[in-house]
């Protein structure tokens, strides 16, 4: 991961996986501020840095990426999104416990890495079956909560010094997790390296990040945000770890953040056979075009259609003088308020997550309420912007359709749910 820097962002101009300087812009997405930079008091009076978010394409090996870098610093270092917020992210990372602890065979006392590990909501699984466990995340204040609620967290960078260090302090660990966080980093070889120095020859390397496949074909560019350096697919990954000394074996296609793959790698040589999904994967990549410029054209052509089809609704609405308020204040609400241009049309936003409550949007400010407003302040109409989670948010606020209010959700084709005499109806407009 890049090390801090004295300027708050700066422009790349090779590919994080092959280092071509082959690369060309795939996907433009407007400038928007730090995702999660939701401010409060003084701050929320004050202008917000915007930086590019254009997504570049490498042409040697296909990789998808940002080549503008937000200096890692201003990014983590008042990080405040937690794992254990996050729907139904507790309960995966459980299942993901217990099927590592059977794939690997490991018994008390191994050792597991968890590089990105956040409040340590996985490691405590592991721990609690009597594994070793140390975590590594560049978010200081969540690191050392982390470490009070008996999870030893490292406040660092993951690198190949790091690797080495751990390997000398605690001995080498038959599991390397990096979930959701692979994508976050610029220097992918430092990282790839680290994890060689600190693995067992017979361990396991595992991450878990967005898959580019299901980002194409399920419209999912609200995932792109300055965290997010990478957006994977298997075939640049074969070839990287290869160069590191490392081999791709197996991956698993899981539903968390929309699609994502669940990798699986060991060093050079291990005692474990590529699976044939590796190849499989590769194939259905190929055939989708996805190593290739024409493919994001397509989604780009289709991501306007949905705005377009979305403030036509909204700007109706306004002149009727309705009121329109947004569900969701995530990181990728941020990107969606910017891309579709929603942020002056919204009167305020709610969200469940306590955290945010009383906080504002980045760059547009506005106001972030519990979801109880909606009860309270009763909007005429609620963008839902969280809009991978329509089904549970629906669920939960049947009451607001049933007195009259109404949602929107904005993808993957703009519908609105509203009550009816046989109960909640849905309509396209």
């Amino acid at each position: 991961m890049t090390l801090a820097t004295n300027v708050p962002c700066y422009r790349r101009t090779t590919c994080r996986l092959c280092s071509s300087a082959d690369v060309t812009i795939v996907l433009p997405i407007v400038p928007t501020p730090v995702a999660d930079d939701y401010v409060f008091g003084d701050r929320a009076t004050a202008p917000q840095p915007a930086y590019p978010l254009d997504l570049y394409q490498c042409s040697n090996c296909g990789h998808v990426q940002l080549l503008d870098v937000v200096n890692p610093d201003i990014l983590f270092g008042n990080y405040t999104y937690t794992t254990s917020v996050s729907l139904g992210l507790t309960e995966h990372f459980h299942r993901y416990s217990e099927e590592m602890i059977e794939r690997t065979g490991m018994k008390p006392g191994a050792l597991v890495v968890e590089i990105g590990s956040n409040d340590g909501t996985l490691l405590r699984f592991f721990k609690d079956k009597g594994m070793r466990v140390l975590g590594v995340d560049v978010a200081r204040g969540i690191a050392q909560q982390a470490t009070v609620s008996g999870i030893p967290t490292l406040p660092s960078y993951f690198t190949a010094d790091l690797g080495r260090t751990i390997r000398r302090d605690h001995g080498a660990a038959l599991l390397v997790a990096a979930n959701n966080v692979f994508a976050h980093a610029d220097d992918l070889g430092g990282i790839a390296d680290g994890v060689r120095e600190v693995l067992r020859d017979d361990g396991v390397f595992v991450f878990e990040v967005s898959y580019l496949v299901d980002i194409v074909e399920k419209m999912l560019f609200d995932t792109v945000y300055h965290e997010h350096l990478c957006y994977h697919s298997i075939k640049p990954f074969q070839r990287f770890f290869a160069v590191h000394g490392m081999e791709l074996f197996d991956v698993q296609r899981i539903a968390s953040k929309g699609g994502s793959i669940r990798g699986f790698v060991q060093c050079a040589g291990g005692p474990r056979r590529p699976a044939s999904i590796v190849d499989e994967l590769v194939q259905l990549e190929t055939a989708m075009g996805v190593d290739r410029m024409a493919v994001f054209k397509g989604l780009h052509e289709r991501l306007q259609g949905v705005k377009r089809d979305l403030l036509s609704v909204v700007d109706r609405l306004r002149v009727e003088g309705k009121t329109i308020a947004g569900y969701g204040a995530s990181a990728t609400v941020t990107t969606l308020l910017h891309y579709f241009d929603l942020g002056e049309r919204l009167a305020y936003l709610v969200d469940d997550n306590p955290k945010k409550h009383g906080s504002f949007s980045p760059g547009h400010h506005l106001q972030v309420f519990p979801s109880e407003a909606l009860y309270e302040r009763r909007p005429d109409y609620v963008i839902v912007l969280a809009w991978a989670y329509a089904e549970p948010i629906l669920r939960r606020h049947e009451r607001y359709v049933s007195e009259g209010g109404r949602f929107i959700v904005p993808m993957p084709t703009v519908r609105i749910v509203e009550n009816s005499p046989a109960g909640s109806a849905r309509r396209t407009e």
